[in-house]
């Protein structure tokens, strides 16, 4: 009877499958074609990485290396590896977004499914041409790393470079430039300046051609300054802004070259923007939650087989203004979410979504954020230090403990601010609300039948619990959340909001329910958690 139910489950899933396929190719007025549609979508998503010479292993540069190279195209958009980024713009909108629609993520899998066509290729928007000159061409400080070749490697290596003498006055960074030396060598690069002789010393060591460290340049002064990765453009700050270089500070380059890196030569290059204008606003990055300090339910260690959630939380002292966020942490962390809660109670979004090691960044608001003083600032991660996990440094998996170690783990927030000025809750840096198209193109209206009805995304924590939930919704402001039983009857219900809302089923009999949470403005499709009263 089990095997009998199993197959009927199976057809089931593999008929809907089916109707599914079939209904998002019908969907379209008529077939779409690399030279009437995907053109347009792959040169603005994914040809800035997909180049010759580019960070990705292979060119979508042409039609034929798109038709070459479907199959994965097709696995990578639909589980959204590609493009790789992982903040929840439902969640915080920020400059510089990627990600595809579920229009453009239909259009594509319609294209798979015929065929990947071309079409009338007199048609097609002319590819994009990739310069490898500076954008900053008049820098006040310029450098490179001395030629490197990168050694055997079995794991990743993290390669610091000092690039600089002591700068004899205070200078203000406002804009920077990082041009790798070799895009199949250099994974991401993160930008430090350091007062201390440290780095100078362990450099010295090594006759000046760098020195391994993770996690830091080698000394616990170190500040952040700016961070490379692929597909990131140079980084400039607001208008009247700039990051201080103190003086005597240096410069220190940390370079994550893969393992698949090993014989490859490089020699990343550095621009910097810079002015001796004190009358600047000065904008620091700080690392304001961090596991080392101010972690709630720590020290952060992950035993074998486990799945935890750790939180941190911090009190702003001042009155603040928020330009960036920058989430951190190892190969076990799977999410990663921060917001604040103000004096009042209100809640404010700064970053939700997935962790992936491999592709992360400082992401710079599109409206800058104003902090009260007294804002607590929470930080959420979950790790899973289990078999299930791809990325699980270890196999059979083992205790993970904080460390600076890629096997170790870290959970770290930074975020890029200024003292609040009068205004800066009207400043808007980034006015586009959707990702702009390469060269103005535009693909067929072919799927214009389609009404693109985003979903809320919610989870439930820790489930299952004895009574008391945390519930995180993400999309939808203002929510109602119903809970029901097995019978499909209603037991309770619950007004909430996009951020954390705590559910006390504290008073419901042991057992199975399902949470519906519904978008009261109706902008959003409802989400449905199952859950269990222990």
């Amino acid at each position: 009877m089990v095997t009998f139910l199993l197959k009927t489950e199976f057809m089931k899933k593999q008929i809907l499958s089916a109707v599914c396929m079939f209904w998002a190719v019908y969907s379209f007025a008529q077939t779409p074609t690399w030279a009437n549609d995907i053109a347009c979508l792959v040169y603005t998503h994914c040809t800035p990485c997909h180049h010759d010479n580019g960070i990705a292993p292979f060119s979508l540069m042409t039609y034929n290396d798109a038709f070459t190279h479907q199959a994965v195209m097709n696995t990578d958009v639909n589980s959204h590896i590609m493009p790789p980024y992982t903040p929840n713009v439902n969640y915080q909108q920020y400059i510089g977004e990627r990600y595809l629609t579920t229009q453009e993520i239909e259009l594509l899998n319609a294209w798979f499914h015929a065929g990947a066509p071309e079409g009338d290729s007199a048609q097609a928007p002319p590819p994009p041409v990739y310069a490898s000159g500076p954008v900053i061409t008049n820098p006040g400080f310029t450098a490179r790393i001395p030629t490197y070749t990168v050694p055997q490697l079995s794991s990743d290596l993290y390669r610091c470079f000092v690039v600089s003498n002591r700068f004899p006055q205070t200078q203000y960074i406002t804009g920077l430039e990082i041009i790798p030396g070799n895009n199949s060598a250099v994974h991401h690069v993160i930008v430090y300046q350091d007062t201390a002789y440290t780095p100078v010393s362990l450099d010295s060591a090594n006759n000046g051609n760098g020195y391994t460290s993770f996690g830091s340049d080698g000394d616990n002064t170190g500040q952040l300054v700016g961070v490379w990765v692929p597909g990131s453009s140079p980084y400039f700050t607001p208008s009247g802004m700039g990051i201080a270089l103190p003086a005597g500070s240096r410069i220190i380059l940390q370079i994550h070259y893969p393992a698949g890196a090993s014989g490859l030569t490089d020699s990343t290059r550095i621009n910097l923007q810079l002015t001796s204008d004190s009358n600047l606003r000065k904008v620091a990055i700080t690392p304001a939650l961090n596991y080392y300090t101010n972690m709630i339910n720590g020290p952060l260690v992950i035993p074998a087989n486990t799945v935890d959630t750790f939180y941190e939380k911090y009190t702003v002292p001042a009155k603040v203004t928020l330009l960036a966020v920058g989430p951190h942490a190892h190969l076990v962390c799977t999410e990663m979410t921060s917001f604040g809660v103000e004096p009042n109670g209100d809640t404010v979004n700064f970053v939700s979504g997935p962790w992936n090691f491999h592709w992360q960044g400082l992401y710079p608001f599109k409206k800058p954020i104003v902090i009260p003083s007294g804002t607590k600032l929470y930080g959420r991660a979950i790790y899973d230090n289990t078999d299930n996990n791809p990325s699980n440094p270890n196999y059979p998996s083992q205790t993970v403990s904080a460390g600076e170690s890629t096997t170790n783990e870290m959970m770290i927030f930074f975020f890029s601010y200024t003292l609040y000025e009068p205004g800066d809750e009207n400043a808007v840096y980034d006015t586009t609300t959707s990702v702009q198209h390469y060269d103005n193109c535009v693909y067929e209206e072919a799927a214009s039948g389609i009404n693109e009805i985003p979903q809320i995304r919610a989870t439930a924590f820790p489930n299952p619990t004895s009574g008391l939930f945390d519930i995180s919704i993400t999309g939808a402001d203002e929510c109602t959340m119903s809970v029901e039983d097995i019978t499909g009857k209603t037991v309770l219900t619950r007004q909430a909001k996009a951020g954390y809302n705590p559910l006390d089923i504290s008073d419901l009999a042991q057992g199975l329910y399902f949470i519906t949470i519904n978008d009261n403005a109706g902008s959003f499709k409802p989400q449905t958690l199952r859950i269990v009263k222990e």
